[in-house]
């Protein structure tokens, strides 16, 4: 168990738990601040964030960054953003449930070091692998969850939102921008569960 977040990264950096260590080129722990309340948690790196090692710096993460802004949210100060997997699955394929399984302890404990009382699901990965729901995510999206002393909020995934230009009233990137808004509106009541 790493006891800070200089230990988790290079226990991160230096994971061999599944095959995706050896296809990587950087190890995608997260970025954003580190006492921030919110977590934002998506899937995978793609390439860009494994070329980079930051997650959400290619065309998806453009699209959250703009989301992010509109809603009055710094993704530098007012949040952690991760993801499920550390490490870039080939192809940007899917990662398997057993990548899941092995790079879940990471993620786990960012949670603990984090913990915050809000966090964000980008996509039906993170909703599957932090609260174990299936599918849903057109259902759940902008409903609150509330356990284990969090509030958990389903939203579309970005790269997901990629394939939808239109802002119009209903549509899936005018949705996630009032989940953004509702992250903003809690985050200033300081509406965390009991």
């Amino acid at each position: 168990m790493s006891s800070s977040w200089p230990h988790l990264s290079a226990a991160c950096h230096g994971c061999e738990r599944c095959e995706l260590a050896t296809t990587r080129h950087n190890v995608v722990v997260g970025r954003g601040n580190p006492q921030a309340s919110v977590l934002l948690i998506g899937e995978a790196p793609g390439q860009q964030e494994d070329e980079q090692g930051e997650p959400f710096v290619g065309r998806a993460g453009q699209l959250l960054e703009k989301l992010l802004g509109e809603a009055g949210l710094d993704s530098r100060r007012d949040l952690y953003i991760a993801n499920v997997i550390k490490c870039r699955p080939p192809q940007n394929r899917k990662p398997t449930r057993t990548e899941i399984e092995r790079c879940l302890p990471w993620l786990h404990q960012q949670l603990e070091l984090l913990d915050p009382p809000l966090v964000v699901l980008a996509g039906a990965t993170a909703l599957q692998a932090v609260l174990g729901i299936k599918g849903g995510i057109s259902k759940l999206r902008g409903q609150w969850i509330e356990q284990q002393g969090r509030a958990y909020l389903p939203v579309f995934h970005p790269s997901y939102l990629l394939r939808f230009g239109s802002r119009a009233p209903g549509a899936p990137q005018e949705l996630t921008l009032a989940d953004m808004q509702d992250v903003r509106r809690r985050l200033d009541r300081k509406d965390w569960p009991q």
